[in-house]
């Protein structure tokens, strides 16, 4: 596979799922003088893929973002249409894009695609992506995402496609979903510490007993990421982009009521799911490629970015009813 054309017409970008958490980002860090080559150069897509002209793609680098998505409630209770959603999505998306010829496609995975123990040796590295069953708590969207690899690496072989994927963990930040109900860990948090802050509460409830261990990446750093892999990346083989120092959920509770200046009682309910205990990832071969660690923002540092919007854009944020 080529070096990617890094020409004027190859540098432009359409991005699915542009109304989420990364495609928001993007939006962000597009609109400001940080990429001043790629000014007015790039584009969101939010249509659905089956009803568009498929000549938009042609000749574009496509960053594929958009994915039904959700917490360790709803990813075990909607098992089948974690699977089947995202995986027509996948499939449609990467056909359109072989059909009309798309320049290079980008597909943001998840670690929760990587085998559990004892299929595996942590920290999580690439090669282990397919020597095992994902964990439970994500099975249906694990697969959906696992799958995505190998249609990337079957329309290469076949077709020549410059198809690669990307593996973050787990992420966070400004317009992310706070629905108490299927959001993920560290939205549902934020949202629980600031209405309890707002309403007097002596204490807010957390899921599980606050001991799993997750690595926490913001997600302006996951898009900054992904169009430096745009710039520097071709070959089949994913790649982990996360951040890697792990905090368990009980410090990241903690670090938000600090922030919100919060000193009510956190409750572990521990009838609730609290999934997978850990999954520490290697990000070695994103360093070998260039970029930076310490170009990932700390986890304190994007936490108090991501509280302030919160505060100022609530009860108006998704989610909240």
């Amino acid at each position: 596979m080529k070096k990617n054309d890094l020409s004027l017409e190859h540098k432009k970008l359409l991005i699915t799922g542009g109304t989420g958490l990364v495609g928001s980002a993007f939006k962000t860090i597009l609109s400001d003088a940080e990429y001043p080559d790629r000014h007015k150069l790039w584009n969101m897509f939010s249509q659905s893929v089956a009803t568009v002209d498929e000549s938009i793609f042609n000749g574009k680098n496509i960053i594929h973002l958009a994915a039904k998505v959700g917490g360790v409630k709803i990813n075990t209770e909607e098992v089948a249409d974690f699977y089947m959603i995202n995986s027509v999505l996948n499939q449609t998306l990467l056909s359109v894009c072989a059909r009309a010829k798309a320049n290079k496609v980008i597909s943001l995975l998840s670690t929760c695609v990587y085998p559990d123990a004892p299929y595996v040796n942590y920290p999580l590295t690439e090669e282990q992506l397919h020597l095992g069953p994902p964990h439970k708590s994500n099975f249906g969207y694990a697969y959906s995402k696992r799958m995505v690899d190998v249609m990337s690496r079957a329309y290469r072989q076949q077709y020549n496609c410059n198809f690669i994927t990307a593996i973050p963990n787990n992420l966070y930040g400004e317009n992310d979903n706070f629905d108490l109900e299927n959001s993920h860990v560290i939205p549902a948090i934020i949202r629980k510490v600031w209405e309890a802050k707002l309403n007097n509460k002596k204490f807010i409830e957390c899921w599980g007993d606050g001991s799993p261990l997750r690595e926490f990446t913001y997600s302006r750093d996951i898009a900054r990421i992904l169009l430096f892999l745009m710039d520097n990346y071709d070959e089949p083989e994913p790649v982990n982009i996360g951040n890697t120092k792990e905090y368990s959920i009980k410090e990241v509770a903690e670090l938000i009521c600090h922030i919100f200046e919060y000193t009510g009682e956190i409750i572990w309910n521990t009838k609730m799911p609290a999934g997978q205990y850990r999954k520490p990832s290697s990000n070695q071969k994103l360093l070998d490629l260039g970029w930076k660690k310490n170009s990932y923002t700390p986890l304190e540092e994007g936490l108090k970015k991501t509280c302030e919007w919160f505060k100022i854009n609530y009860p108006k944020v998704r989610g909240a009813k």
